[in-house]
């Protein structure tokens, strides 16, 4: 069925559109991510009948197959290199900065904004390239040193480790006076382009800000921006009402004599305005800027198309949309004003920064206003993430009794037993997508960090091996991110020494009780000090930040060694997931969701006294574990973990379907 032929039928059908406008519609849908049902639909029209949606989602399949992005293919073909380079030499450019980011500076991007694994192959969810019209090196960081090096061409890209060889060192060694360094001002923070331009004078050359991206002018088929359907995110998740929040927030700018507060990150828009969309992978948020102002009124700047029906009536009178390229034009009108204009130099785009200060606002560099009340779950937002919680603890734990049987049968492999956990997770009425793309690695692909399985790396889970599944579900009334090493058959000893630290690492957290005003990089040593002491340590952070139905990786809150000038305070949602890795043998990590919480009780100083809450329950492998090296109230913390996990799963398992599951769930949290 052609495009024309498909209006047709839909306009035929009580929904008129014509065939450019279904054709630009098409192309914005398909570029976001794969659609898991067919609510992708309402933004071609309700009520669609039975047979037009069958119609469609042939018509999608057709589409998605013939739209040629460019992507998916690593390394990626030399021709690219030459072609972006090419449009650097006609831009005036020497050389060209390729961060792996989009315009709302976000960690999980679109198709439209993967130019970096259109450049290189390389396929992370962080690192940059830098070019020259002769040379070229790309930067990652420790969970990327093996996957970089398997997707991205060597000979022609130099790895560098970001924070060992980072890209500020290159551009002093590479540079000189007669380079003109260009960057594209909608990719980098007011924050990133610091350092990139005291590295640019450093070396004498010149910083450009493109007009125009040289890889956007090189990538023949680029993909269309995203769209998603934009759908409120009710009461009955939120626990505020979006004009509550957005009171709050004026009455904070008021008092700091600033007008207006713009807002670049979309999980800030999604959570102030209560909606969620699924214009990413796997996180649920619409790309969209907006203006806060002292008034508490929204100017939301967003493809008009994703609104579907109900939204506006959700927003209310307090929100203005209009077109996304009106974005800067708005920017432009309070600098005019002369208005006081809050903007976070750590997450809006230099763009924004540029506009504001050529127009004559008054700019306030300060934090997002959005990303602490955010990340500070309110009552209905933790009974919603403890209750997707139990449900999610009962689907892995399904998955976790499945999987021995099923690779002693043989033919379980990475993708299949990924697949096999999804369906699990699928079950819940409540879910909409995973939370990430889940992390399926046996034996030595264990060891990759952020190993992602495809059909051309798949592997057999085999005996006497180790499996680590790191996986997450991304459910309406919570977000769940869980991580579990299995050993298949009997695990050598090193494998048990090795898990036990780590599992002493996790209980230290776990268990650590502080002061209000500590922060999570003064934790994370709490983590590490049982793997330090035989000089072993792993590659990356202790726990990030979760939201709730938002961003699986959330800031401002973390532990890991890296400084933090944000203190830990009730309510904010962290993973807790120490681990170690063996290049080539093996991986370990174990991963619970954790709640900061407030122990009045426990408390005889000065200060409240803070600690965590687990809030993820499903069985820690017991086969793993060398009793030796566990003191007692190591013991009795691991005792009590299993037992409330029997508890709270038990309740969640059904008669008919999972008596295997009760079986092997009493086995499994046994005290040992």
């Amino acid at each position: 069925m052609t495009v024309a032929e498909l209006a047709a039928l839909l306009t035929e059908n009580g929904h008129p559109i014509d065939g450019p406008e279904l054709d630009s519609l098409m192309r914005g849908i398909v570029a976001g991510p794969a659609a898991l049902d067919d609510r992708w639909m309402d933004l071609i029209g309700a009520d669609l009948k039975p047979e037009v949606k069958q119609q469609l989602d042939g018509f999608r399949s057709g589409f998605e197959s013939d739209m040629a992005t460019g992507l998916g293919i690593a390394p990626a073909p030399l021709d690219r290199l030459e072609k972006t380079r090419a449009m650097m030499r006609s831009s005036g450019v020497t050389a060209l900065i390729v961060p792996r980011t989009d315009e709302y500076q976000g960690e999980y991007v679109s198709m439209r904004a993967e130019r970096l694994q259109w450049l290189s192959g390389f396929a992370g969810s962080a690192g940059a390239a830098a070019l020259k019209l002769d040379s070229a090196a790309i930067f990652v960081d420790g969970r990327y040193t093996l996957q970089v090096r398997d997707q991205v061409n060597t000979d022609v890209f130099t790895v560098r480790h970001i924070s060992e060889e980072p890209l500020t060192a290159w551009i002093e060694e590479m540079c000189d006076a007669s380079d003109k360094v260009g960057v594209d001002p909608w990719l980098h923070t007011r924050n990133s382009i610091k350092a990139i331009h005291a590295a640019v004078d450093k070396a004498g050359a010149e910083l450009v800000l493109l007009p125009e991206n040289p890889i956007d002018q090189a990538w023949d088929n680029q993909p269309s921006a995203p769209l998603a359907a934009v759908r409120p995110h009710e009461i009955t998740y939120s626990g505020e009402e979006s004009a509550e929040k957005r009171t709050k927030l004026a009455d904070g700018l008021k008092s700091k004599g600033v007008k207006a507060a713009v807002l670049t990150a979309s999980d800030s828009i999604a959570w102030l305005l209560n909606v969620r969309g699924g214009d990413v992978p796997r996180c649920p948020l619409p790309l969209s800027f907006a203006v806060l102002h002292d008034d508490a009124q929204v100017d939301w700047f967003i493809d008009p198309r994703k609104l579907v029906a109900g939204v506006t009536e959700h927003l209310g009178n307090g929100v203005t949309v209009a077109p996304i390229e009106e974005f800067s034009g708005k920017l432009g009108e309070l600098g005019k004003a002369g208005s006081a204009v809050l903007a976070d130099p750590a997450s809006c785009p230099l763009h924004v920064f540029s506009v504001l200060e050529e127009a004559g606002a008054t700019i306030v560099e300060g934090a997002d206003p959005c990303t602490l009340p955010k990340a500070m779950k309110n009552k209905v937002e933790l009974a919603g993430t403890r209750d997707a919680h139990r449900r999610d603890g009962a689907a892995v734990t399904r998955f976790l009794a499945w999987l021995p049987g099923a690779v002693a049968k043989g033919g379980v492999t990475e993708l299949s037993a990924s697949d096999a956990l999804q369906a699990f997770r699928f079950r819940d009425e409540k879910i909409r997508d995973l939370s990430f793309d889940t992390i399926s690695g046996a034996g030595p692909d264990g060891a990759i960090v952020h190993y992602r399985v495809t059909p051309e790396t798949d592997r057999p889970l085999a005996e006497g091996e180790l499996y680590l599944v790191d996986s997450g579900g991304q459910y309406l009334d919570g977000t769940t991110d869980i991580t579990r090493t299995i050993a298949l058959g009997e695990p050598s000893v090193e494998m048990r020494d090795r898990f036990t630290r780590v599992l002493k690492g996790h209980i230290a957290i776990a268990t650590a009780r502080f002061p209000k005003g500590v922060n999570g990089s003064q934790l994370d040593p709490l983590a590490r000090q049982h793997l330090w002491r035989v000089g072993l340590d792993y590659d990356h952070g202790t726990g990030h930040g979760v939201g709730s139905y938002l961003n699986v990786h959330e800031g401002p809150q973390r532990i890991a060694k890296m400084p933090s000038a944000v203190p830990l305070a009730p309510g904010m949602i962290l993973s807790n997931e120490p681990g170690f890795y063996k290049t080539g043998a093996y991986g370990i990590r174990i991963e619970n969701l954790i709640v900061v919480e407030e122990y009045p009780e426990l408390a005889e100083g000065e200060k409240p006294l803070y600690g965590f809450e687990t809030i993820t329950f499903a069985p820690i492998d017991r086969n793993l574990i060398e009793r030796g090296l566990l003191n007692d109230e190591e013991v009795d913390w691991l005792n009590a973990y299993h037992a409330k996990v029997r508890e709270i799963v038990m309740l969640q398992l059904t008669d008919r379907d999972d008596g295997p599951v009760r079986a092997f769930l009493e086995e499994a949290t046994k005290p040992i």
